[in-house]
């Protein structure tokens, strides 16, 4: 995304453009980050580039982060610190982030690269989803649409705390495959077309993690469990 004088504002990936492209024009100032909302009214032309494949879209755009640093880009502009995901259960409540060092009684993951955040940032609003399955995308918390989540964030499980910890586990350490199983089992009822694009592009994030754990093949297939 250029603005008037032709300077890069902002560098991104997307499987759908369209979707991803609709997220933008419909600029609303109660769901959308201020900071996305000042993106949006300084651009005044979008430049496309067309990848063979994800991780090539991925590395493309790794590459023009760092070599443009767009005004709007926060993550991969500048080589980052190790992070590690980080969970613990906390009164029947979920507690998610992503640090630097690991606190005792945490559970952890890691560390990983610059990519953390982006990991941390999709499962947050996947988690969010599964766990409120009486309200829509639209009902996410403001900003999260847009990608600005806190860097550590709370869910309320009730009973279902141990299930959503025991799923972080499983994600992790054990099976990839069950718990794209358990978020099928979570999102069956979800039919709405962009909910729908929603979930499947946060899919398509973890889905990167997934592929350092199996082959492409078997990943896409997971995801296609959905």
């Amino acid at each position: 995304m250029r603005d008037a004088s032709d300077r890069v504002l902002y560098v991104g990936k997307a499987k759908d453009l369209k979707q991803r492209l609709n997220n933008y024009r419909v600029a609303n100032p109660d769901r959308m980050a201020r900071r996305h909302l000042r993106m949006v009214r300084e651009v005044a032309r979008i430049e496309f580039q067309f990848c063979a494949s994800e991780s090539a879209a991925l590395k493309r755009e790794s590459k023009l982060l760092r070599a443009l640093k767009p005004k709007f880009n926060r993550a991969g502009v500048w080589p980052g610190k190790a992070r590690f995901i980080v969970w613990r259960l906390k009164n029947q409540q979920l507690e998610l982030g992503v640090v630097e060092t690991p606190e005792t009684g945490w559970r952890r993951f890691g560390p990983l690269n610059g990519n953390a955040y982006e990991l941390h940032r999709s499962l947050a609003r996947l988690f969010w989803l599964a766990l409120n399955p009486g309200r829509g995308v639209s009902d996410l918390p403001v900003g999260w649409l847009a990608g600005d989540v806190p860097t550590t964030v709370t869910f309320q499980c009730g009973c279902s705390a141990e299930e959503a910890a025991a799923a972080l586990d499983t994600f992790f350490w054990r099976s990839p495959q069950d718990f794209v199983l358990w978020l099928g089992s979570r999102f069956c009822e979800r039919i709405h077309p962009f909910e729908r694009a929603v979930i499947e592009s946060l899919l398509e994030i973890i889905g990167e993690f997934f592929s350092r754990k199996q082959s492409p093949a078997e990943t896409r297939h997971q995801l296609a469990l959905l």
